[in-house]
């Protein structure tokens, strides 16, 4: 499964504002492969933070 769709799917799922240290708790995946990843849906504005260093899927 690609790495953004693992987070998107995540964060969905928790349906809670998280930081990238849970999300590499909850999906297994290293916290630099998350980081980078999250950069990414950053950028394509798939996810929001309601605040700060906490993120939600929009």
């Amino acid at each position: 499964m690609e790495t953004k769709i693992q987070i998107l799917e995540t964060m969905k799922k928790e349906a809670t504002p998280l930081n990238a240290g849970k999300i590499a708790e909850l999906t297994g995946l290293d916290r630099k492969t998350v980081d980078k990843a999250m950069a990414e849906l950053k950028k394509e504005e798939a996810i929001v933070s309601p605040k700060r260093c906490y993120w939600q899927a929009k």
